[in-house]
């Protein structure tokens, strides 16, 4: 495995499956070699929960010296598109992981799993049943009730390689036949009845075309591709304890180069979001996000275009460590270490997500002033500034008030503010519009009070602001989570009837200082008292638009509080 640069910048505790690995390295099992895959599905674009899998995957090749292969999952055409394999890619390596030339399919290897499912007919493994979908799962029994063989369990090998034969060629309408091992229909592992190892389907594929009109169940392909590639350990989500028996049985009687070892862990749950392809894709399909890569989705595109870093995804990864034992996270554990991480990257600027006008009287009207800002106090490196003040100015509309409440150390009649990096005002009148609400505050400001200054004076409240005439109009996308439940499926409700209302505000006539008019898409930046946001590839030259990543403190713990 060859990670790029920062790859491995976050720590790594041990866990079992180190600890299994480790051991394995010292017994000299495998040879002594580690190689692992990251064996995604191209049926829909990766979520958080994949980034799990493919730090596990890619990091413990890493760490043990050894590799890491990108394999797809490629056996239902009728699901999977091109589309899929380039995201997943990028995905990967966003993340900050490369698999060199090791990019392989599971098609690469149907001719060979052909070749072995015909020795398994001939072996007596396995026989062609003509049972309808229904029948075999009547036939399959329950968790209670052993199952029964199918009447055509004892068919001839002969005849049932006949009939594998044809049902390549084609022959035969889809669900007609299909190719199932012959193990024990009286197993208490459901999944060891006799279950289908290929279905007919007439399908045109990514990758072969119309050259197969039967594809290879998962539960068949998957050991055999790991086993041809030759990983060392398998490491799948619980979800697969139970097909465990049938990975080894596959491997024991198709007989593969090489003996690979399936090791469990638990998969990521986070609350406030799902985590499944199928309501993902729901989503998208019926129009309920804008596409796959929506800020509000849980995929790594999505979190990607709010603005999210690899390097946070990973720290979090590494936080929430590996475990046998299935548990949820909090969504808010994933945002404060994505919190962390953009304060001490994200370069600092002034917005107004709402703005008031402000006129402070006794500033020259003709003057234009340079104040120096921070880029940020956590990186001394990053250096200064210059910011334009002017005799009018935008301040955020919650930021006044003309009757506070006590302890609103903001702006309010006859009381003064400090504007960050510049100077001190007063509120000495208010403007309202016809329905008595502020349109415009006339200030004082006090000229020996430049922030930083010998004779600066202190003052309770500090507010943002930018200059009126050298603003410019920004879009501003304010996202929350997708989700209003922590379970989106409680007591087996439909997820998409507990969508959010409030997951997207948008805000136009924002107002940002003028270095942001050519901010570069993917730009992160902490608006100064708002949050961190993102250069949205919506943007155009002079007109930005900004997704906010998370906020700076986590207030959706505060409101949950509050509602529930």
């Amino acid at each position: 495995m060859e990670p790029t640069a920062g790859a491995a910048a976050a720590p790594v505790s041990s866990d079992f499956i180190r600890d299994i690995v480790a051991d394995d390295l010292r017994t000299g099992k495998h040879a002594g070699g580690v190689h692992t895959r990251f064996p995604p599905e191209p049926n829909g674009y990766l979520h958080i929960g994949h980034a799990k899998s493919i730090c596990l995957n890619f990091g413990v090749a890493a760490e043990f010296g050894g590799r890491c292969n990108l394999r797809y999952d490629d056996t239902n055409p009728a699901r999977e598109d091109v589309e899929y394999v380039e995201s997943i890619q990028e995905d990967v390596r966003w993340l900050g992981f490369d698999w060199a030339d090791r990019t392989f399919f599971a098609s690469d290897y149907f001719e060979t799993m052909y070749e072995y499912a015909q020795t398994l007919i001939r072996e007596g493994h396995a026989y062609v049943d003509s049972l309808t979908a229904d029948e075999i799962r009547n036939y399959r029994g329950t968790l209670t009730e052993p199952g029964r063989n199918s009447p055509y369990r004892d068919r001839p090998s002969d005849e049932s390689l006949d009939l594998f034969q044809r049902m390549r060629a084609g022959e035969f309408a889809d669900g007609t036949h299909v190719l199932r091992a012959s193990i024990d229909m009286t197993s208490p592992n459901m999944n060891m009845r006799d279950p289908t190892l290929y279905r007919i389907r007439h399908a045109s594929h990514h990758r072969t075309g119309d050259a197969w009109s039967i594809y290879p169940t998962y539960d068949y392909a998957h050991p055999i591709s790991d086993a041809l590639e030759g990983i060392t350990h398998s490491l799948c989500t619980l979800e697969f304890e139970d097909h465990r028996p049938l990975y080894d049985w596959v491997i024991e009687h198709t007989r593969p180069p090489s003996r690979p070892q399936q090791i469990e862990f638990a998969r990521l749950n986070l609350n406030y979001t799902v985590m499944s392809k199928r309501k993902l894709l729901a989503l998208v399909e019926q129009k309920l996000v804008n596409g796959w890569d929506d800020p509000r989705m849980p995929t790594i595109a999505g979190i990607r275009r709010r603005g999210f870093t690899p390097e946070a995804v990973r720290d979090f990864c590494s936080r929430i460590g590996v475990a046998k034992k299935e548990n949820v996270v909090d969504f808010a554990l994933l945002e404060h270490t994505v919190r962390e991480d953009l304060n001490r990257r994200a370069q600092r600027a002034l917005a107004v997500l709402r703005p008031l006008k402000v006129v402070i009287d006794n500033y020259p009207a003709d003057r234009d002033e340079m104040v120096d800002a921070v880029n940020n106090p956590e990186d001394a490196s990053a250096g200064t500034r210059r910011v334009p003040f002017a005799r009018e100015i935008y301040i955020d509309r919650d930021d006044f008030m003309e009757v506070p409440p006590k302890k609103f150390f903001r702006l309010s009649p006859g009381v003064e503010v400090r504007l960050r990096y510049a100077y001190i005002v007063k509120c000495e009148r208010v403007v309202k519009n016809e329905a008595g609400e502020p349109v415009e505050l006339h200030c004082t400001y006090d000229p020996e009070s430049l922030s930083g200054s010998t004779a600066a004076r202190r003052v309770k409240g500090t507010l943002h602001w930018v200059s009126a005439r050298h603003a410019v109009d920004a879009e501003v996308r304010l996202y929350d989570r997708l989700f209003k439940s922590a379970d989106p499926e409680d007591d087996g409700r439909d997820a998409l009837t507990d969508l959010n209302p409030q997951s997207l505000e948008r805000l136009t006539g924002c107002k940002v200082e003028p270095s942001l008019a050519e901010a570069s898409v993917g730009e992160r930046l902490q608006f100064e008292r708002l949050g961190y946001f993102c250069v949205d590839p919506d943007s155009r030259p002079d007109a930005p638009v900004f997704n906010r990543t998370v906020t700076l403190k986590d207030s959706w713990a505060k409101i949950s509080a509050r509602t529930s």
